[in-house]
């Protein structure tokens, strides 16, 4: 019984949505035609956390803000920078001096015009507020307006992911945001950018609705209305794609075997930066100290069996620190086939000389293993290792958490020996992957929560950050995974695609073209099917 009444609640809630949305594209170009509508189903209320990323470090934020904000310079999941905001840029030789010669004409939505003071107000009060944006501005020295359509941005000292980092940061009306505290401003509810999409309208728990810019800088909006529906369930929003009652929506991995065999129906490959399933290894453990144990442990996983069962299949196994773009950064020597194969007779030996013999009940010692519940993947991922360490003796404890939980226990209280992640790769190495094996005596979160401060990668680290020639930076970032694959504390086990949207193909064509910024939607070129 309950169970019809959640599949009614849903009809319900979608029939409803749909009532103003069903004639989308046949008469898409008569004059008074109903709008065309977008409809993509989102898992929790986005307005939890804003709809602006400059503030809040989530892939919710993300999404919206890349629809209604635009960056400077943009960037794309495949690290390919383009012209956003700015029309051209250049950086000095010594990477001292970035100069933005910016577009012209450009409007925010509530029609004021887009300037070089906006650019110069973001670059010295809004970017130091951002995840990433931070690093770069505690190395900025002064900004100038130099002409109307002209900023220089000079620094204190070179840094690597300048242009990289420049690309996350999406400009803010100045003159929406100035003599406010930025922070809880109510502009962040109710962003005004330059992007193609327009804030619309909010229904808390269930929906935000976006607007077509009808004077987007750069052409004509094809959409008249985005629907962001709030569908927590996972199994509603699959029969919703299925049924052609929505158009995208982030689906489990244990679903794509039957996108696979429906027409209507694909994964994309593109629209965030890669993600990897990782393993974590509290090098405080009385039982993990030992590098060799640690070898060992990782060693014991199968990453092939990891990526065909509890990745669904969507993910590729990983065989060292860093995937294979961008390939400046990839350190060839490291083989995590070659160097850790999963030898059971030499994992054994191995434990057996550490001193971790097994005892009565056949087990050396016993893992608390922490992983996210709604992470399904990390969940199986989870539950595979369990019995792959056990064949080596070792025990383990699975504790699923939330998010919120698992960063508590993770990293401020240690309280862990394994924990299991999806992570993102970033935008550059220095900015998603390199605070994963950096010293983080401050226990922030998503951030090494190993206990491993090494001198020689902290260095390799702050040289990589630091170094404005792309040679220097990955010569590098080569020697920070040499010393992590002697270390072992932090080991992703596969490249997984499964975090990327299911469209339907059933109402609309076009709009699995990839963006930049990669969340953005192709809302100048998809059309509605007739």
């Amino acid at each position: 019984m309950r169970r019809r009444t959640k599949r009614t609640r849903r009809a319900g809630v979608l029939a409803a949505l749909m009532a103003g949305a069903l004639a989308l594209s046949a008469c898409a170009g008569d004059a008074g035609a109903t709008d065309t509508v977008y409809v993509q189903a989102v898992g929790g209320d986005p307005m939890t956390l804003g709809l602006n990323a400059q503030f809040v470090s989530a892939p919710i934020s993300q999404l919206f803000s890349s629809q209604i904000m635009d960056p400077l310079i943009r960037i794309s999941d495949d690290y390919k920078l383009s012209p956003g905001l700015a029309r051209e840029w250049e950086v000095s030789p010594d990477g001292m001096e970035l100069t933005l010669r910016l577009r012209q004409g450009v409007k925010w939505h509530d029609g004021k015009p887009f300037t070089a003071e906006d650019v110069k107000f973001n670059l010295e009060e809004i970017v130091p507020l951002q995840t990433y944006g931070a690093m770069l501005a505690k190395r900025i020295k002064s900004v100038e307006i130099t002409d109307p359509s002209t900023v220089v941005m000079r620094l204190k000292e070179p840094y690597g992911p300048l242009l990289e980092t420049i690309a996350l940061q999406f400009m803010l009306p100045k003159h929406v945001y100035e003599g406010t505290d930025y922070v809880t401003n109510e502009a962040n509810k109710k962003p005004i950018g330059t992007g193609p999409m327009k804030f619309g309208s909010y229904t808390p728990g269930q929906e935000v609705v976006l607007v077509k810019n009808p004077d987007y800088w750069e052409g004509e909006v094809r959409v008249d209305r985005a629907v962001f529906t709030v569908m927590a369930d996972p199994n509603s929003r699959a029969e919703a794609l299925f049924a052609g009652e929505i158009d995208e929506a982030v689906l489990d991995p244990s679903q794509q075997e039957r996108v696979s065999a429906d027409e209507n129906t694909r994964l994309l490959k593109h629209g965030m930066f890669r993600q990897a399933v990782v393993m974590m290894q509290n090098t405080k453990s009385p039982r993990l100290s030992d590098p060799a144990v640690r070898a060992a442990v990782f060693a014991a996983l199968d990453r092939d069996a990891i990526s065909k069962i509890a990745l669904s299949g969507l993910g590729t196994p990983a065989n060292g620190f860093f995937p294979e773009s961008p390939a400046w950064a990839l350190n060839p020597d490291i083989d995590f086939a070659k160097t850790f194969p999963r030898d059971l007779v030499a994992i054994n030996k191995t434990l057996d000389e550490a001193g971790f013999k097994r005892g009565a009940d056949g087990k050396r010692f016993t893992l608390k293993v922490r992983y996210i519940t709604p992470l399904s993947e990390v969940a199986k991922t989870a539950e595979m290792a369990q019995s792959m360490l056990a064949e080596a003796g070792i025990g383990t404890e699975l504790v699923g958490t939330s998010g919120a939980v698992f960063n508590e226990k993770v990293y401020a209280d240690g309280d862990f020996d394994l924990a299991f992640l999806r992570t993102s790769l970033g935008a550059d190495p220095s900015l998603g992957i390199t605070r994963w094996y950096e010293c983080n005596e401050r226990k922030i979160a998503a951030a090494n929560p190993s206990g491993v401060c090494d001198p020689e990668i902290d260095a390799a680290a702050a040289t990589a950050l630091g170094a404005n020639d792309q040679a220097k930076r990955g010569e590098a970032l080569r020697k920070l995974q040499a010393r992590a694959e002697k270390l072992l504390f932090h080991t992703p086990l596969a490249w997984f695609d499964g975090a990327y949207s299911t469209i339907s193909t059933a109402r609309w064509q076009g709009h699995d073209t990839p963006q930049a910024p990669p969340e953005r939607k192709p809302w100048l070129t998809m059309t509605p099917k007739k």
